[in-house]
C-alpha cells in the first residue's frame, strides 16, 4: 500500500511547479518563489513516503522469509519424527528455529523503526532548510529588488521560449 505522504507530496510538488511557472509567466516573484518552495517541500514529503514504504516492504519480506523457513523446518521435523531420539532432536531443532524466527523478527522491527526515525528526521531537516532558504531568498529580494526583477524576467523569458519551442 502506498504511503499517504507520497500522494500528498506529489500533489504539493505538482502544485508548486504550476504556481512557480505561473509566477514566472506573470512576473510575480512572490508566486514564483512560493511555488519553488512548495515544490521542494512536496518533493521532500514524497521522498519521506517512499522511505517509509521501502522500510515496510523490507520488513515484510524478511518476516515472510523467516516464516517460510520456519515452516520448512517444521515439515522436516515432522517427517523425521519416527524414533524417540529423532523426535527429541526434531523438537529441539524446531524450538531453535522458532527462537531464530523471533529474534529475526525483532531485529527487522528494530531496523524498520530506526529507518523510520531517520526518514522522519530527514523530513524535518528538509523543512528546516526550506524555511531557511525562504528567509534567505526573501532577504535577497528585499535587498536587491532590481536584480531580483531582472532574474525573474530572464527566467520567465526562458520558460516562454521553452513553452513555444515545445509547440513547434
Amino acid at each position: 500500500m502506498i504511503d499517504t505522504n507520497r500522494i500528498t507530496g506529489a500533489a504539493k510538488e505538482l502544485g508548486g511547479k504550476v504556481q512557480g511557472a505561473a509566477g514566472d509567466l506573470t512576473g510575480s516573484r512572490q508566486d514564483s518563489v512560493e511555488g519553488r518552495l512548495r515544490e521542494a517541500g512536496g518533493r521532500a514529503e514524497n521522498l519521506y513516503g517512499q522511505a517509509k514504504d521501502a522500510v515496510h516492504d523490507a520488513a515484510e519480506h524478511v518476516a515472510d522469509t523467516a516464516r517460510d523457513l520456519g515452516g520448512k523446518v517444521r515439515d522436516a521435523v515432522g517427517n523425521l519424527a519416527g524414533s524417540d531420539d529423532v523426535a527429541d532432536r526434531a523438537r529441539r531443532a524446531q524450538g531453535a528455529a522458532e527462537d531464530h524466527y523471533v529474534r529475526a523478527e525483532r531485529a527487522v522491527r528494530r531496523v524498520a523503526d530506526e529507518a523510520y526515525d531517520e526518514a522522519e528526521d530527514a523530513y524535518e531537516r528538509g523543512g528546516h532548510y526550506l524555511r531557511r532558504g525562504t528567509r534567505e531568498v526573501s532577504h535577497q529580494v528585499a535587498e536587491y529588488p532590481l536584480a531580483s526583477l531582472l532574474i525573474a524576467g530572464a527566467v520567465g523569458f526562458g520558460l516562454g521560449l521553452l513553452v513555444n519551442a515545445s509547440r513547434d
